[in-house]
């Protein structure tokens, strides 16, 4: 941030009297400007034992696989959320269950929040983010073709509790988030 959105006037990064952290102060109207993480909304569709994958048409990741999600737009909830990306992403009609997943991503200031969800027409087709949608079972899953390691780590638990018969809310921190599956970046908080 370079200028002030208040009265454009030049901003400064210092820590406020009575903060403790550095945020951009403008000293010409005294506005301090506070950024806050953005946050991530998505579902776990499924139809008939079949999860719903999107191919992305756009960066980051694009050609790779993921889940319907997208960022949270102000004045909407996270169930809104949720069902509007997977409308945009997958022309997808669906019913939201529980919140199963919430995964920080502290070092690109996000929070990725994902419910599991019921596909309520398999007519789906894809949106404009998307190159192509699909049903998967676990067997056909693209794992090395997924776009984001929150998603990997949001379907092997998935898959995993399914196998258990009981879903359970899944919470923890990715270090490092990646586009590549494979690393061992997971800090696992709470199961």
């Amino acid at each position: 941030m370079n200028f002030c959105s208040r009265c454009g006037e030049k901003v400064y990064l210092q820590v406020p009297e009575g903060d403790n952290r550095s945020r951009y102060v403008c000293e010409a109207c005294n506005t301090i400007h506070y950024q806050n993480p953005k946050i991530v909304t998505g579902c776990v569709v499924e139809w008939n034992g079949r999860i719903l994958l999107c191919r992305r048409a756009i960066e980051p990741g694009m050609g790779l696989w993921t889940l319907p999600a997208g960022f949270m737009e102000n004045g909407e909830t996270a169930h809104a959320g949720a069902m509007r990306e997977a409308l945009e992403e997958a022309n997808a009609q669906i019913e939201i269950d529980d919140l199963y997943t919430l995964f920080n991503l502290p070092r690109i200031n996000q929070v990725h929040i994902h419910f599991r969800g019921r596909l309520l027409n398999p007519a789906v087709c894809p949106g404009t983010e998307s190159l192509e949608v699909d049903l998967f079972t676990e067997q056909e899953i693209p794992w090395e073709g997924i776009a984001f390691h929150v998603i990997h780590e949001t379907l092997k638990y998935y898959f995993q509790d399914r196998r258990a018969g009981c879903y359970r809310m899944r919470s923890g921190t990715i270090e490092h988030p990646s586009l590549s599956p494979g690393g061992h970046w997971f800090k696992q908080l709470r199961e």
